[in-house]
């Protein structure tokens, strides 16, 4: 009765089609879920996020209708209905999820799953305790907000608890992290007329991407009346009479920031806390779980996938990984390459990218060329009165075969796929020259930057 082929601790966008996948491939499959299916990304993350975003857009294009000949009087929003069109899009999404492990005849347990050892999970939740036996578990338990050991950053909100349904509009927010999740809450709040300051401890925005997206970034939110503090390294938060104070240092000088609230957004922490029965060992990379390539813990039959044990923590990554996981129990070969992992960023404009920036090649020798497409040369941009951007290339200085792309244009995450596929499959900058681009489009500019990069190979 409680026996399992496959037992998926997680139900976020790696737990869940990991057991859509299993199902599929005819495997008796349950899931363990906790609290909401979908997991962080549906429910307090990414489809969340893109969606106030989509409201904060739709609200500055109205304020902006003057410019394109259309009178907009009186612009201006709901907060409350803001985040009610929020929650009714996870909602939908959530509902969408459900039926389909229904319809795959996935067995969603809900409670708490504790891996017991090889082929044993117990589920407690309110009705008490159920153990289950199976061949093999996957975790899937994702990734909570990092909370650094910093004096007074209790005081500050995490994402977690902000998209869950924080309904206030601030006069004024501190970000401490200038991340992708900092970058995003910023421009929504700034969209809407807070005062934003954002506190990154390094030195640009978006540190992990190409440096010219971060800088880019940086000037086009200052525009919009951010400010942008790099290089300051937050020493404590604390209570003060308009608020909260942030305090930190920049530049060997002590620096404070004010605003009526503070929003802790430095990364985000692997989530492992309970999977295990006490007295269960497992390894771990730092609080990773540590897995081999095929995503197997130390624990024979356990696997792991998504941010509970991986370095890229974006829920792309665990939903491949989890397909891959599948496979590799079900004896086929994965169909993806796992190393390649697009980047996607919802700001205004858009950021994506792939492969190798210019200084990764560097660093690991490999010569290369770089050309750029500027979206100011654009028509559709020109068309839709777009922000500053530019589509980057990164190609190999002897085989001309392309190896990164930075976009920052509009609809750069729905464009940055057919540049994946180019790296994926070996493509030259003269291959992805020799077909037809329609126009106006977006997507011209990359024809631009191809053809500069051409001429320097």
């Amino acid at each position: 009765m409680n026996n399992y082929d496959l037992i998926v601790i997680g139900a976020g966008p790696g737990g869940y089609e990991a057991a859509l996948h299993a199902a599929k491939l005819g495997l008796k499959t349950a899931l363990v879920e906790r609290r909401d299916v979908g997991g962080t990304c549906l429910n307090r993350g990414c489809i969340p996020t893109k969606t106030l975003l989509h409201s904060a857009e739709v609200y500055h294009e109205a304020r902006e209708a003057e410019a394109f000949g259309i009178h907009a009087e009186n612009v201006g929003f709901d907060l409350a209905a803001v985040f009610a069109r929020k929650q009714a899009v996870v909602e939908k999404l959530r509902g969408g999820v459900e039926q389909l492990l229904k319809a795959a005849k996935v067995t969603v347990l809900r409670g708490t799953g504790t891996i017991l050892g090889t082929g044993r999970v117990k589920v407690t939740n309110a009705e008490g305790e159920t153990e289950y036996e199976c061949k093999n578990i996957l975790a899937a338990t994702g990734s909570v907000p990092a909370r650094p050991p910093i004096p007074g950053l209790e005081l500050a909100m995490t994402s977690d608890e902000l998209l869950e349904g924080a309904e206030t509009l601030y006069k004024s927010l501190i970000i401490i992290g200038g991340g992708v999740i900092g970058v995003e809450l910023a421009t929504f709040y700034a969209d809407l007329g807070c005062l934003v300051t954002i506190l990154e401890g390094l030195d640009r925005l978006l540190p992990n991407m190409d440096r010219e997206l971060g800088q880019n970034l940086a000037m086009l939110l200052k525009k919009r009346g951010v400010s942008i503090q790099t290089g300051a390294m937050v020493k404590g938060v604390e209570k003060s009479e308009n608020g909260l104070t942030v305090r930190y240092e920049q530049k060997g000088k002590e620096g404070a920031a004010e605003a009526e609230a503070v929003l802790c957004a430095i990364g985000r922490a692997p989530y492992s806390q309970g999977l295990f029965a006490e007295g269960l060992e497992v390894a771990y990379d730092r609080r990773r779980l540590h897995v081999d390539e095929h995503f197997a813990t130390s624990i024979p039959g356990v696997y792991a996938i998504g941010d509970v044990s991986s370095p890229v923590q974006l829920a792309h990554v665990a939903t491949a990984q989890g397909i891959a996981c599948v496979d590799e129990i079900a004896g086929r070969a994965p169909g993806q390459d796992l190393r390649l992992v697009p980047g996607c960023v919802y700001t205004r404009p858009e950021i994506a990218t792939v492969g190798l920036t210019e200084a990764e090649a560097k660093e690991r020798g490999i010569p290369v060329k770089t050309a750029k497409g500027l979206m100011s040369a654009n028509g559709r941009t020109v068309i839709l009165e777009g922000e500053r951007g530019f589509m980057k290339l990164v190609a190999h200085a002897e085989t001309g075969k392309l190896l990164g792309a930075a976009l920052m244009c509009e609809r750069a995450t729905d464009m940055i796929s057919q540049l994946s596929a180019a790296i994926a499959n070996g493509l030259t900058v003269k291959q992805l020259l020799a077909f037809i681009r329609p126009h106006p489009t977006f997507e011209e500019a990359l024809g631009s930057a191809l053809e500069a990069l051409a001429e320097k190979l």
